[in-house]
């Protein structure tokens, strides 16, 4: 039978005519297939205009974990379409972000709302109600105290029990992917950068991985690739520790809020010593790394981390062996196994509820340096079991990084590379997803006949998971928020693009 999609392997281009276009039906029939039925699951799902006519081209990028590998999916619509979220939860945002961007509607689509309010007058919009002498509503935010960023919360209560959490964000958009089109030019780095920027090592890595893909670049060298994971195993850390930290903090436990505030900011000076910024920027770059590592840098490095890890396993532990951080944090904020699914969940969300989706697993780009993904399906999905996901994935982390310190004790040296932008390949479709710290992060571009960016698609792993938060709070004390915001510890500007 002749494929209805394009095969494509991490980190690769190809024409956007070699994917075939389909009709709206025999599209939707096959990418729900793809999903319910051969367990693949969306990365991205966008539109872009026809050229030339008034009709609009759908692209699914679904991940085929199976194969490690994509399937692309394209399908011919107009100005609408039958919902796929009706068939799977996991269309939501994205149905809602393509009527919102490019006003085609998904007709029977069950709750289509703003999602960024690309045209001002953010927050207005229909929350759902409940009726009843006993009910009230809550509403959180937009602006929270310290320095978070803003979105609002909107919880419908009977008495202390939370039956519904309406979340509604938009008010971080900056039009990062409008921005992008028309490029790659000396700014594209930087707005890939700053899109979320805890993730900009993970974002750099992405982005000039569709530079060297249409740009037709040499495959980076083992050295390369061995730089940028401990650039982004630095970059995980820095941010698990961050958050578990802030869980300590949100049940009052002290010691370990306090160390691991401290801590954190170690594992930012080991990036500031390694790519010259305590958020990595600047230091991916197409083809290379800008700076090369000496030996002495390395073995300063291990030392530094074999001297920090001991403090933060000794905090940890102390956090993990309470007894009353425990009763907290354990069957608080349960996302069931099959809600995950439905959901579409990626990263720490989806692993704490016991499924294997890691894209080190699942798409392993040529070349990838192997990080053992964490695994363990007695997670029952509740605040505890995404604190043990990350504590997990810190050992995991560290094994690397020593590893790779060990096995580069004569230092990095690296090829020249970055500071031209190369042709690219016109008329193409490049797609990169890398296992981010909090999760998937897929990043899509589409060249135009002259090889510029025709568009360029960002998801980040907070579009997956914002329901999942929504989910954790039914029917939960509404004063467990805090913490189950925590666990989640999604990104508003990441979503917001």
């Amino acid at each position: 039978m002749e494929k209805n999609f394009l095969f494509l392997k991490n980190g690769c281009a190809a024409s956007f005519d070699a994917i075939p276009l389909l009709h709206e039906t025999k599209f939707s029939t096959a990418c729900l297939q793809a999903i319910l039925e051969d367990k693949c699951r969306i990365s991205a799902f966008f539109a872009v205009p026809k050229s030339g006519t008034e009709q609009n081209i759908l692209v699914a990028v679904l991940a085929d974990p199976e194969q490690h590998g994509l399937r692309i999916f394209r399908g011919l619509i107009g100005k609408e379409y039958q919902s796929l979220t009706v068939h799977h939860a996991g269309f939501n945002r994205f149905e809602r972000d393509i009527y919102e961007s490019c006003r085609i509607i998904p007709l029977g689509h069950p709750n289509l709302k703003p999602l960024r309010f690309p045209g001002g007058n953010v927050g207005e919009m229909e929350f759902f109600g409940m009726h009843g002498k006993e009910v009230h509503e809550v509403a959180v935010g937009p602006v929270h105290a310290g320095v978070i960023e803003p979105g609002h919360f909107r919880f419908e209560c009977m008495g202390e029990t939370v039956y519904s959490l309406e979340i509604s964000l938009g008010y971080q958009h900056r039009g990062v992917e409008k921005l992008l089109a028309s490029g790659p030019d000396k700014r594209s780095i930087h707005l890939i950068e700053t899109a979320a920027g805890d993730s900009s090592i993970a974002a750099a890595w992405n982005y000039c991985r569709i530079i060297e893909s249409l740009g037709a670049l040499p495959p980076v060298t083992e050295e390369t690739n061995i730089l940028r994971q401990i650039a982004l195993e630095l970059e995980r850390c820095a941010n698990h520790i961050g958050d578990l930290g802030a869980l300590a903090g949100d049940v009052a436990f002290l010691p370990t809020a306090s160390f691991c505030g401290r801590i954190r900011g170690e594992y930012l000076n080991m990036s500031a010593m390694l790519c010259g910024n305590r958020f990595g920027r600047n230091f991916i770059i197409p083809g290379s790394c800008r700076y090369a590592v000496s030996c002495e840098k390395v073995t300063r490095m291990r030392e530094w981390l074999e001297r920090v890890s001991g403090e933060l396993w000794n905090a940890l532990e102390l956090m993990f062996n309470s007894p009353t951080v425990l009763d907290r944090l354990e069957n608080t904020g349960t996302v069931d196994r099959q809600s995950a699914v439905e959901l579409g969940l990626v990263g720490v969300a989806a692993r704490a509820c016991g499924l294997k989706i890691d894209i080190r697993e699942d798409l392993p780009p040529d070349g990838a340096v192997k990080v053992v993904p964490v695994y363990d399906k007695s997670f029952s999905g509740d605040v505890l079991s995404r604190a043990r996901v990350r504590y997990e994935e810190l050992k995991r982390s560290h094994e690397f990084l020593f590893s790779a310190f060990d096995r580069c004790r004569q230092g990095i040296e690296l090829p020249p590379g970055g500071e031209e932008i190369p042709d690219l390949t016109p008329g193409a479709i490049a797609v990169s997803v890398i296992e981010a710290w909090r999760g998937e992060l897929c990043h899509v571009a589409l060249t135009d006949s002259c090889g510029k960016f025709q568009c360029v698609k960002i998801t980040d792993p907070s579009m997956h998971n914002w329901e999942g938060l929504a989910m954790a709070l039914r029917n939960e004390e509404i004063a467990h928020f805090p913490i189950c915001n925590k666990s989640f510890n999604l990104s508003y500007c990441g979503h917001d693009l």
